[in-house]
């Protein structure tokens, strides 16, 4: 564990995107007392329950501390004071070098520790979004309390009035067009009970509509945000696609490059720029499923078809989560890599990002033919 100093972590806190970082020191802050986050906790080390882990782009005086190499790592981090984020904290990187030792002397597990296995699984996967990462433990036969699957503070003002405006002809169904819709607001109620839904609370009227039995509430509603969740996060990730595109095809190495290495960066940008938009056009593809269920039962009057696709989405949330994960890495690095004073990319240094790029997108761009009980 280095004793590096974290800057920065309150500002993590107000601006992280859902994607990069798991707050498990606000899921204990918010959640500690209740009975589900003692009895199903993500870690069972009460130091890691209460760490922030994120998805991290390595800087170029961090790529060492790997055996493989990588642009991309999961960093665990531990604020020295879980009131004052504003100190800062401690971290290590999942798989850096010497992590056994580190893990067993600040934590004292070792390689076949539990915690060790959900580490391990969470580095696998290009993000941290509830949907991607619940998918991910229970297909391993892991299931922390729900509390620990919830949007990031930001992205829930973020995607607020998205949502709002998407689930607007839910309420048109439920009230009819013509409803005094300023007297009682019942878009921003219904938005606010998707958004911030918890256990136990009261979604009656809801579960109605969707003809969703009591104890069917809670999975309906959280799939029912994962997929607002992707769409409002492919609508965003194309809006900055287009100028990474662009950077993509226009640069030009800096410093002696090689005619093969010319070569090579050609072929690198051809690849990735087709990778980019198959894989945006097949998470597209894929959103068009809940979207013509959506419309099956607000303008068709079928709410059982919208149902059963609540009932099947987490077959979904892997490959959408896969999807959308390398593309917001893609778009956020070269952002980060090509930024006003960062030095110019070499040839070596182009091309090794090119090919993170690909393989990040790799086996990502087929389009799936998804077909959904009915």
């Amino acid at each position: 564990m280095t004793d590096r100093a974290v800057r920065n972590l309150a500002n993590l806190k107000k601006s992280a995107s859902t994607a990069r970082v798991l707050n498990l020191l606000r899921v204990w802050d918010e959640h500690g007392g209740t009975e589900g986050w003692k009895a199903a906790p993500m870690f069972q080390h009460p130091a890691l329950n209460r760490a922030l882990i994120l998805k991290h782009r390595l800087r170029r005086d961090e790529v060492d501390r790997f055996r493989v190499r990588r642009h991309v790592a999961t960093k665990i981090i531990l604020p020295i004071d879980g009131g004052d984020l504003r100190i800062g904290g401690r971290y290590v990187f999942v798989d850096q070098i010497g992590y056994d030792r580190t893990m067993e002397e600040t934590f004292g597990i070792g390689p076949s520790h539990p915690d060790r296995h959900v580490l391990a699984l969470m580095d696998e996967l290009p993000g941290l979004d509830p949907f991607l990462l619940r998918e991910q433990l229970r297909r391993n036969g892991l299931a922390p309390d729900p509390c620990y699957f919830n949007l990031t503070e930001a992205d829930l003002s973020r995607m607020t009035d998205f949502v709002a405006e998407e689930i607007r002809p839910l309420v048109d169904l439920s009230l009819g067009p013509d409803a005094d819709l300023a007297a009682e607001n019942p878009v921003a109620r219904l938005t606010a009970k998707i958004m911030s839904f918890t256990p136990g609370e009261d979604m009656s009227a809801l579960g109605a509509t969707l003809q969703l039995e009591p104890q069917e509430y809670e999975e309906g509603v959280f799939c029912w945000k994962g997929f607002l969740y992707y769409k409002w996060a492919l609508q965003s990730v194309i809006g900055d696609i287009g100028g990474v595109l662009d950077g993509v095809r226009r640069a030009r190495p800096y410093g002696r490059t090689e005619p093969d290495q010319y070569i090579a960066i050609e072929r690198a940008r051809e690849a990735v720029d087709r990778r980019i938009i198959l894989t945006c056009e097949a998470a597209a593809d894929m959103l068009r499923v809940y979207d013509e269920a959506f419309v099956a039962m607000t303008q068709n009057g079928e709410p059982t078809q919208f149902r059963d696709f609540l009932r099947d989405a987490p077959l979904l949330f892997t490959r959408l989560g896969e999807r959308l994960g390398a593309v917001q890495h893609i778009v956020s690095f070269w952002r980060f890599r090509t930024a006003a004073g960062k030095p110019r990319l070499t040839a070596e240094e182009l091309l090794d990002l090119l090919a993170d790029f690909e393989i990040s997108l790799s086996g990502r761009e087929r389009a799936d033919v998804v077909t959904l009980a009915a």
